[in-house]
């Protein structure tokens, strides 16, 4: 079973919707970023519900050794450059992000990513769930920005026509 290093969003956009723990089905056991933590714990001290990683015992904080200078000119957050240095350093991790200059950033550096969507479409190919459509609505709601366009690729990416 591969195991997976996630950012923020995918975390926060899965327990929305009911399906963190998916990831533990999927990964086994997921890393996260100090930085990645720290951003959650910001976010429950502004009094939002977020998911704490502490509370799930899959899901394992782990410090990057050293971020690269390259990637300190970008303009990226703690968390993204936390969770992708994570990934450089472990090699066969699935890295988990959904913001597109990190995704492409990560995918430049050879990481294999996946968005909260390819969560999605992988946990319906596991028989986790029957359908995606239901999934991708309760990502709109809870603030996840999809264009109609994205929404119908992937229930088609999911067998399920728009």
């Amino acid at each position: 079973m591969p195991e997976a290093i996630s950012k923020t969003s995918p975390l926060l956009y899965l327990y929305r919707i009911g399906g963190l723990e998916w990831l533990a089905k999927l990964f086994g056991q997921v890393w996260v970023a100090e930085a990645v933590a720290d951003e959650l714990q910001y976010g429950k001290s502004r009094g939002y519900d977020v998911p704490m990683p502490a509370d799930y015992s899959w899901l394992r904080l782990v410090q990057p050794r050293c971020i690269p200078s390259a990637w300190l000119a970008l303009d990226l957050g703690s968390g993204e450059l936390g969770t992708m240095t994570l990934a450089l350093e472990n090699v066969g991790h699935v890295v988990l992000l959904d913001d597109a200059l990190a995704r492409r950033v990560a995918q430049a550096a050879g990481l294999e990513t996946w968005g909260t969507l390819k969560v999605l479409l992988e946990v319906k190919s596991h028989g986790m769930i029957e359908s995606v459509a239901p999934y991708v609505n309760r990502l709109s709601q809870a603030g996840m920005w999809l264009s109609e366009d994205i929404k119908d690729r992937i229930l088609r990416l999911a067998g399920e026509s728009p």
